[in-house]
């Protein structure tokens, strides 16, 4: 007769690594080490995708980041935490000042895509509910700025954009794309994307 293992799921896992661990800039692969070797003795099962559990506890407030790939757990961070959400009136405003459309492509319920009310500053990071830092996106563009970040996603926008310039030979949208890219640099944003 086989031992049965015991269920745990694979947040808990990774709650139980930080709660463990509190007060410590942890690197992503220290956790991922542990978390991947643990679940497989514990549960006789393949840990899948670590990084999307981790994002997510960050995307939730449980964990603080610190850099690019370094999280850290501090219980007084999360107790003090208070993650605001747009309620249905407030998303419904959001939907008409920006005429049901998404900012960044123009599409919306008409073009046959889904809208969604998206925290310009994110709640994760101290983010309001508020008019003024809400924004229309379609569901694809908020799952991008979501997984890349509003400047990460905005960098990417103009280095496609540039590359478009430079094929259709339009120096002036060239020399903007450049100007504009010149701005991340100097103000240190996304500097780990290279153009």
């Amino acid at each position: 007769m086989t031992k049965k293992k015991k269920q745990i799921s694979q947040k808990d896992l990774l709650v139980e690594f930080y709660t463990n661990n509190p007060k410590r800039d942890i690197p992503h692969p220290e956790v991922v080490d542990w978390v991947t070797k643990e679940f497989k003795k514990r549960t006789g099962k393949v840990f899948r995708d670590p990084d999307r559990g981790i994002r997510k506890l960050y995307q939730d407030g449980f964990l603080i980041q610190i850099a690019k790939g370094i999280y850290h757990y501090d219980l007084d961070h999360i107790q003090n935490r208070n993650l605001e959400n747009f309620d249905a009136k407030m998303k419904q405003e959001i939907f008409e000042r920006d005429g049901y459309k998404c900012v960044i492509c123009g599409r919306g319920p008409k073009e046959g895509m889904e809208i969604q009310a998206d925290h310009v500053k994110p709640k994760d990071k101290g983010g309001k509910a508020t008019l003024e830092n809400g924004q229309t996106l379609c569901s694809q563009h908020n799952f991008l700025k979501k997984n890349l970040g509003q400047t990460t996603l905005g960098k990417r926008y103009f280095l496609i954009l540039q590359k478009s310039a430079i094929k259709a030979n339009d120096k002036n949208l060239i020399e903007f794309c450049e100007e504009v890219l010149k701005l991340f640099d100097k103000y240190r944003i996304d500097t780990h994307i290279k153009y």
